[in-house]
Parts: structure tokens; C-alpha cells; sequence
């Protein structure tokens, strides 16, 4: 009976995605080459960015800006597009609700 349960912890923990760690994810997806968390650099701070959309459900669209790119909201320097390949779905919407958090 040991074994069995065991084996179903195991088995638990291994179909367990791990937590996203959003300021990892980013770094690696390449964002902060662009954005900061408190400050501007090419794009809007973080900080900029959760107070623009406070109170707001954004997430779906955030994402899709991301992934799709654009310009015109923060100003006229257009964001490139990141697909999956720069940065998993599941980090995205880690990073997503890291920043509107900040």
C-alpha cells in the first residue's frame, strides 16, 4: 500500500507543470531588453503599464498585444512581435499578471 501510494505521488508531481517564475520568463523571452519594471526605456515601465489598465480585464489582451505586436498606445515605437517560440503561453500569463500587479 506504501508502494502504491508512492507511486501516485509521484506520478502527481510529475504531471504538475512547474510554477512560472514571470521575472525569469521575461528575462528570458527578452522583454526587459525593451521594458523595466519602474522606469522607461524603449518601451513603458511595468509600473506604467498596470496603471493605465488598473481595474480592468486585460490579461487576454495583453497577451494577444504581445504576441501580435503593435504601437500607439504607449507611444509611437512599435513592439515586435513574441510568439511561443520567445516565450511559452503559460510564462506569458505569468508575466501578464506580474506586470499588472506591479
Amino acid at each position: 500500500m506504501k508502494s502504491l501510494a508512492l507511486i501516485a505521488t509521484a506520478l502527481a508531481f510529475v504531471a504538475t507543470p512547474a510554477l512560472a517564475n514571470p521575472e525569469a520568463a521575461m528575462t528570458k523571452g527578452g522583454c526587459m531588453a525593451c521594458h523595466a519594471k519602474d522606469k522607461k526605456l524603449v518601451g513603458p515601465s511595468f509600473k506604467d503599464i498596470a496603471a493605465k489598465y488598473k481595474g480592468q480585464d486585460v490579461s487576454a489582451k495583453l497577451m494577444d498585444k504581445v504576441r501580435k505586436g503593435g504601437s500607439g498606445v504607449f507611444g509611437p515605437i512599435p513592439m515586435a512581435p513574441n510568439g511561443p517560440d520567445k516565450i511559452s503561453d503559460a510564462d506569458l500569463k505569468a508575466a501578464v499578471d506580474f506586470i499588472l500587479k506591479s
